[in-house]
């Protein structure tokens, strides 16, 4: 038997949106829109998988759930699996490999994954919550905007911290998949609890499969957004930050996480060609000239709240990511430099307001 997750959830989503435009009519804009970005990512001639992706999340058993905790490091949704839902769900959630953000369990209970399935992700984001999360301003009761999710970890984590509303975005056919994965084992989990509030029972986490950029300008619909792991990617920097102030309510908090290097205020590294075989990374500024940045994109009270150089141990290969990972992309000789000659990930986590 079939489960309707996605269905469920879109609809959530779009149930959420026309409450949100009822008082902020910029998210008819939204509404408009979203037909469309969720049709495009199911469609089979833009992406060859999504029907396979479609197929193994609609096919997850529907489990006996006693608690989901989303403020664990591993998100745990607590759960019996007998044998043969344990090797169903298992396939089934191995055809969204590679799994990068995480980690999840699904059954067990929290700090105990032996009766449960433990989806090992290539990163250990709870690593980077940990640092993240003590210099946070207060999310509880925040609308959030989460650019560059993946298969949304952060987002529920955010969740778990109460935010009121989550939206995560990013363009990935897969991640999108696995999120939707996810949300079929934590339910309503997430779902509000006011006693008396119109929209008790509303999903809080949602999840569009789109680009910062393919969002309306402008909108001032978040409280908190997030940019984490994604500006390195961006050929324009500067149009990533003024989009991402953009979507800022006057006074917001942007929480923006990136690659850096060390350096003066007038030291920003552009790769020849590839970065830790990446070909797709253009800009590694200093913390001091990313510091810079932040204000001429007009942000302010702006500071680095965290240094932190990426070890083997936070990103490689495991059952759930096969293919290459860090340590591969690391000169073998000098594990302080990449492969192609550049110092090592370091990543900077750098709160501002709008």
């Amino acid at each position: 038997m079939l489960n309707d997750t996605i269905i469920n959830a879109e609809r959530e989503l779009y149930l959420t949106l026309l409450e949100l435009a009822q008082q902020q009519p910029i998210a008819y804009e939204w509404l408009k829109q979203l037909p469309t970005w969720l049709n495009a990512i199911k469609d089979k001639a833009n992406y060859a998988h999504a029907p396979a992706y479609q197929a193994s999340v609609a096919r997850l058993p529907t489990l006996t759930v006693n608690n989901v905790d989303l403020n664990s490091d591993t998100l745990t949704i607590e759960a019996s699996l007998n044998e043969s839902e344990r090797k169903q769900a298992t396939a089934l959630l191995k055809q969204l490999m590679p799994w990068r953000k995480g980690p999840f369990q699904i059954g067990g209970q929290v700090g105990n994954d032996e009766s449960g399935i433990k989806i090992d992700t290539e990163w250990h984001s709870d690593w980077k919550w940990q640092r993240v999360a003590p210099h946070l301003g207060e999310l509880k009761g925040r609308r959030v905007l989460d650019v560059g999710g993946g298969s949304g970890y952060h987002g529920w984590r955010m969740a778990g911290a109460g935010a009121d509303t989550v939206i995560i975005i990013d363009p990935s056919c897969l991640f999108y998949h696995q999120f939707m994965a996810i949300r079929h084992f934590v339910g309503a989990a997430d779902a509000h609890t006011y006693a008396h509030a119109k929209d008790r029972g509303r999903y809080r986490t949602h999840y569009i499969p789109v680009p910062l950029e393919a969002l309306p300008a402008h909108s001032q619909l978040f409280d908190t957004v997030f940019s984490m792991g994604v500006l390195y990617h961006r050929q324009s920097p500067f149009e990533h930050l003024q989009q991402l102030r953009g979507q800022l309510v006057k006074g917001g908090e942007l929480v923006l996480e990136t690659l850096v290097i060390e350096g003066d205020a007038n030291t920003v590294l552009v790769p020849h060609d590839r970065y830790a075989q990446m070909n797709n990374v253009y800009f590694l500024p200093s913390v001091a000239a990313l510091i810079g940045w932040l204000e001429k994109a007009g942000f302010s009270d702006v500071r680095c709240v965290d240094v932190a150089v990426t070890s083997t141990e936070e990103q490689r290969k495991t059952e759930w990511m096969t293919y290459h990972s860090l340590a591969d992309f690391l000169d073998p000789n000098d594990s302080t430099k990449t492969m192609e000659g550049y110092p090592a990930p370091m990543r900077a986590t750098l709160i501002a307001k709008r």
